[in-house]
């Protein structure tokens, strides 16, 4: 099932700071011990069910800023800073999904965690489906925004690594922008607040070693034999949203559509006027689409 929403129209202005998408409600921002790797979390909310929001590849979780106190009337919401990114810990390897992969399983048992809702977007949809085939009895309900794992495009691979790399080896806010303006469709949306979150993560001393070992994803061959699969796909048995965006910079809408063609349980939606990061560009729209799917 696929239809378009169009960006979500308000008549008062815009609070785009990443404070002010949290600073009425109540969130918890803190470390959580994942089998020695210190995990960076914020959460809010308290509902009987638990769902686990996945940012894109060399991102953190404020990425979901805009989605934390809207989905945490519904649900108990974690976003977390994946293995590697953000503030978590970096240990001295190279990142393939299987270890996004376990480093998620491995929180959620840490947690004492059944079974839980899961979003995730770009490297996290990637990731998530992995974890939805690998894990199927571990997942009630699966979305997969703009989700990487389909395509191997070298001027993507190419340009998402030029930029990340340039952003943390000489630190400086420009380049920190450029690297948030790939994301959007209108690069307006990129304040001076958001730089700033991302730019912090991009000064920490540890990061131009932990960003090569993320970037061995934009690697061809490392990116190839990871791939999601038509047969890996088929193995997801959760009700599954596909979404999509009409100016995703790193995949057509039909990539998205063959995505959802594999997943046997799966709707698919088109959200318009929107880059790769639908959840922060168009907040409004989002959350209703978000929250109807999971409540559903």
């Amino acid at each position: 099932m696929s239809h378009s929403t169009p960006a979500g129209n308000s008549t008062q202005p815009e609070l785009r700071s990443l404070w002010s998408a949290i600073a009425d409600g109540e969130v918890k921002l803190h470390y959580i011990d994942v089998k020695g790797v210190k995990t960076r979390v914020l959460e809010s909310g308290n509902g009987p069910k638990t769902l686990i929001l996945l940012h894109g590849i060399a991102g953190h979780l404020e990425a979901y800023m805009r989605n934390i106190l809207p989905h945490a009337e519904h649900f108990r919401v974690m976003a977390i800073d994946m293995l590697g990114h953000g503030f978590t810990d970096k240990p001295d390897r190279d990142y393939e999904v299987i270890d996004y992969v376990e480093h998620l399983h491995d929180l959620i048992d840490t947690l004492g965690l059944d079974r839980i809702h899961l979003s995730g977007e770009s490297l996290g949809g990637w990731v998530a489906a992995r974890f939805a085939a690998k894990y199927p009895e571990r997942i009630d309900k699966l979305v997969l925004n703009t989700a990487g794992g389909m395509i191997a495009d070298p001027k993507v691979m190419e340009r998402l690594r030029t930029l990340s790399l340039a952003a943390v080896r000489s630190p400086d806010r420009e380049a920190t922008r450029k690297r948030l303006e790939f994301l959007m469709l209108d690069p307006s949306i990129v304040t001076e607040d958001l730089v700033e979150s991302r730019f912090a993560v991009y000064r920490q001393p540890s990061i131009v070693g932990a960003m090569e070992r993320i970037m061995c994803l934009q690697d061809m061959e490392i990116r190839l034999r990871n791939l999601l699969t038509e047969d890996e796909l088929a193995k997801i048995q959760a009700d599954t949203l596909v979404l999509w965006t009409t100016h995703d910079p790193t995949a057509s809408v039909e990539v998205g559509q063959r995505l959802a063609s594999y997943v046997s349980k799966s709707r698919f939606v088109v959200m318009e006027n929107c880059g790769h990061w639908p959840q922060y560009e168009d907040p409004d729209a989002f959350n209703r689409i978000h929250i109807e799917f999971l409540k559903g």
